[in-house]
């Protein structure tokens, strides 16, 4: 698979639905359109990974599960996150994935830091686990290659700084023939908090062949070339940093093939964006249910602005289009953008704290036959 430019909308639990991809898949394409003379490839505009969901779920066909697979018209790859520490549920899961679903990325989840993943034995703390690692990414592997399915994986660089995994990680990844490796430059003790470590994504793209992806403090499109510049990998993934600006992949998308940088939105610009969401969400899951969805959001496209509380308050309660729009007409629509929320962290940040794991995690690096059975139980994805 081309991904071009490289760059990759991380799959975020609540956050990267079918409307959020379309939106933000629509910013990233549209420099290229402008200048495209044929219609865009498949890949063009980079990939927008469908929120994580679990292996187990889906072979087990959990309606939670399988009501989260649904994907825009103009999804021409489709891309899902899947979680899993099972080999046999992981792969069975890709299967149907690949199979039933059309899908055309698989990227495993090894990076989640979230206490109730991490306390049974998932997400962040899985790779220590070395063989355990290699069996469910060979199993994965495995069910994709009859369909051409690419998998890859996103992780941390480990545990804590006292237990990084990220080098082995990235080994077996590449012997058990995933595609790519995506790295955030944090361990899972420090969550989503301090600054990402962008040696280690260096380090990691110098120890392994097949591409890198760097992820964490992509604030920026400028931020997005000085990772790669610095350390030499492949492309990026993008969180936190589109969070209320999906014109993000706008910028990134003129950053990388050299078209001029975009004029920053003015807040009429962003209001329109902000309609565009809660329009794509209704028609995906109806008016009311879609503005509930939307509430999350109006504050991190507020952002700097200034917006008289009584309107944050009441767009923080939006519950229709018609709501929205007349909300939206008593804004200063003229203000332009606030230069100080410039590469600004946004979302989650936290502070650091000690990673709850199994009794006895740490005590081998083997996890073959380890009992995982309840590490799927109440992870978002059902």
């Amino acid at each position: 698979m081309t991904v071009s430019p490289p760059v990759v909308l991380a799959p975020m639990a609540g956050v990267t639905n079918a409307a959020f991809r379309a939106l933000c898949r629509e910013q990233g394409q549209a420099p290229l359109r402008e200048r495209a003379e044929t219609p865009l490839p498949a890949g063009a505009g980079g990939v927008y990974v469908c929120e994580m969901i679990t292996s187990r779920g889906l072979a087990e066909g959990d309606e939670t599960t399988r009501r989260m697979l649904v994907f825009d018209p103009g999804e021409s790859v489709r891309s899902v996150q899947l979680y899993g520490v099972d080999p046999t549920y992981v792969g069975r899961a890709t299967e149907i994935l690949c199979g039933e679903y059309g899908v055309a990325h698989v990227d495993l989840n090894f990076g989640c830091p979230v206490p109730k993943v991490t306390r049974r034995g998932g997400g962040a703390v899985l790779p220590w686990k070395r063989k355990l690692l290699d069996a469910i990414l060979r199993s994965a592997v495995r069910a994709a290659a009859p369909y051409g399915v690419p998998v890859t994986m996103k992780t941390r660089k480990g545990i804590d700084e006292d237990h990084l995994t990220y080098l082995d990680a990235g080994r077996i990844a590449e012997d058990a023939g995933c595609a790519a490796i995506a790295l955030h430059g944090r361990t899972a003790a420090q969550h989503y908090s301090g600054v990402a470590d962008w040696e280690s994504i260096a380090a990691l793209a110098a120890h392994v062949s097949i591409p890198v992806l760097g992820n964490g403090d992509i604030w920026e499109a400028s931020d997005a070339l000085r990772m790669v510049r610095e350390t030499g990998c492949a492309g990026v993934v993008v969180g936190r940093g589109c969070l209320g600006r999906p014109w993000l992949f706008r910028d990134l998308a003129a950053a990388f093939t050299g078209a001029p940088a975009p004029a920053l939105p003015s807040l009429g610009e962003v209001a329109v964006m902000m309609r565009r969401h809660l329009e794509l969400l209704a028609g995906y899951i109806g008016e009311d249910r879609g503005g509930r969805e939307f509430r999350k959001h109006v504050s991190w496209y507020l952002k700097g602005f200034s917006v008289r509380q009584y309107l944050r308050s009441d767009l923080g309660l939006v519950s229709s289009i018609a709501e929205l729009d007349a909300l939206l007409a008593q804004l200063d629509l003229d203000q332009p953008f606030p230069l100080d929320a410039l590469g600004q962290a946004r979302g989650r940040q936290g502070s650091p704290r000690s990673v709850t794991f199994p009794s006895g995690w740490l005590d081998d690096q083997d996890g073959i036959g380890t009992d995982l059975a309840a590490a799927e139980l109440g992870v978002s994805g059902g």
